[in-house]
């Protein structure tokens, strides 16, 4: 993949392939040197420390927490506010986020601080940054966060690593955040008043992931859309399904832009046999199983990168007036409500591919291919099976990621003494998109080999873009001509898949 021009943390708004291509370390980046904005970023901190000089009553700088907002806290504990609300949010269970996640969490959080409205010191961007520049991950576990307010568990792992506290990730290997202080020659962040707060109550881990499982899921379809020509090619489809004049009176613009593919890859030739009028739906309706997902793409993006470019903390401050600002911005509807739909339409690619490798594998319907798609010859065909359990592991794959559409944000929980009453779920929503995801590019793996032992065995001439495409899966996937174990060309697949090794589509 192409290194991404450097991603510069400031005043501009950042696209979510920023936040991707640094969790990838595919870019550099560094903290915006506009005077004007790091002035205004001055000028919020100096806000916070006024409110104090002034002895005012501020949610979470003089008072406890959420429902302890009713509780002043004298000035005298004011300065150990901070290090008690990362230390009693430290109870995060369950898998830990992966390198990817953990950077992409940093970055995400950044943005967010950068607006300027939070009221935190540039030292402590300046800071924040230097971990991302460094590759020192917080170790985040996954669960504990209902998304209102905010990600608040999870980010707790981030406070406490700028102050030298809890587990990081940092060369490879599991390290005391302290002691990687001291190889760095960091002297551990005291966090001021607000900014504890300021790193914790917002949804940069929703955010973060939901910008992975975009990326993700705007790959898989085109990848859905490549298998798919594959497959009408070892089915002897019939390409007419996909003419544009039929696409011109339904135009969705992602439904068409699908066809267009298709149209693209198969390259119509009316010379070549067909076996139905009709195909069946797994690839006749596959531009139109497909284009949701591609028409819904836009907005996913619009609802993820103003998540991204937000100050989603509380309160807020205003920089210039002196104000502050109580609200509820941690709140994850957006995100929540994005990955929820991103479940749905990512489960109902993997639906279809499964049906298309049904259809490969059944000499009922594959007009004419072996049976399981083996390649054995005849005096062994008795004994090999050739794609039989890949395609029960792909049903079986499939069932999940339909089980996991459940939506995570109509699931909200009145916590924290009825104070965080209405929440998003939103770090469950991305996180089971995550998983959907997961499984989908797993069918995707076993439908794209499938594809492929079809096209072998049908012998049938290539257009130039499939041939292209074919040659390159040779190099690392060989004809099935005999049994053999495919767990581990499967998972090769999945690597090439999530990296996203194939030129599709520019």
């Amino acid at each position: 993949m192409p290194h991404h021009e450097p991603v510069v943390f400031g005043q501009a708004p950042l696209p979510l392939e920023s936040v991707v291509a640094l969790a990838e370390r595919r870019a550099d980046s560094r903290l915006d040197d506009d005077p004007g904005w790091q002035a205004r970023i001055r000028r919020g901190a100096a806000v916070v420390d006024g409110l104090l000089d002034r002895e005012g009553q501020v949610y979470g700088i003089t008072t406890g927490y959420g429902d302890s907002c009713v509780t002043a806290v004298p000035l005298s504990q004011v300065e150990a506010l901070p290090r008690q609300l990362y230390t009693f949010h430290g109870c995060g269970l369950g898998r830990f986020l992966d390198a990817q996640g953990a950077r992409a969490v940093l970055a995400t959080r950044l943005q967010s601080l950068c607006q300027g409205v939070s009221g935190v010191r540039l030292e402590l961007l300046e800071r924040l940054h230097a971990c991302l520049r460094e590759d020192l991950l917080p170790r985040i576990p996954e669960e504990g966060s209902v998304g209102a307010s905010g990600d608040l568990t999870p980010l707790s792992y981030v406070a406490a690593m700028l102050c030298g506290e809890r587990e990081v990730i940092w060369q490879g290997r599991v390290r005391q955040a302290s002691e990687v202080h001291t190889a760095l020659g960091w002297e551990p962040l005291t966090l001021r008043p607000k900014e504890a707060l300021a790193l914790m109550n917002g949804t940069a881990v929703m955010t973060a992931l939901a910008c992975q499982a975009f990326m993700r899921a705007a790959y898989l379809l085109k990848l859905a859309t490549r298998i798919t020509a594959l497959n009408m090619v070892a089915l002897r489809g019939n390409p007419a399904h996909f003419d544009a004049r039929l696409f011109a009176a339904k135009p969705h613009p992602g439904q068409c832009r699908i066809a267009a593919w298709l149209r693209q890859d198969l390259q119509a030739d009316d010379a070549r046999p067909r076996q139905r009028l009709q195909d069946r739906y797994s690839l006749r309706c596959a531009p139109h199983v497909l284009g949701v997902l591609a028409d819904s793409l836009g907005w996913l993006r619009g609802f993820i990168e103003t998540e991204l470019n937000s100050a989603n903390d509380n309160p807020l401050i205003d920089p210039e007036i002196g104000d502050v600002m109580h609200g509820g911005h941690f709140y994850g509807g957006h995100i929540a409500f994005a990955m929820d739909s991103l479940k749905t339409l990512t489960a109902n690619v993997a639906d279809l591919l499964d049906r298309q490798l049904a259809l490969l594998v059944d000499s009922r319907y594959n007009h004419g291919l072996p049976s399981n798609l083996s390649g054995a010859p005849a005096d062994r065909a008795m004994i090999n099976h050739g794609f039989k359990a890949v395609q029960i592991g792909a049903s079986a794959w499939a069932a999940e990621a339909l089980k996991g559409t459940m939506p995570a944000s109509v699931f909200s929980r009145s916590t924290e003494c009825h104070n965080q009453d209405k929440v998003s779920m939103g770090t469950i929503a991305a996180r089971d998109a995550l998983r959907v995801l997961e499984l989908t590019e797993q069918v995707a793996a076993a439908a794209l080999l499938a594809g492929l032992q079809g096209v072998y065995l049908r012998g049938d001439p290539l257009p130039a873009p499939l041939a292209e495409m074919v040659d390159t899966l040779r190099e690392d996937f060989a004809p099935v001509t005999e049994d053999r174990a495919l767990d581990g060309e499967l998972r090769l697949c999945l690597e090439r898949i999530r990296a996203r090794y194939w030129t599709l589509y520019g």
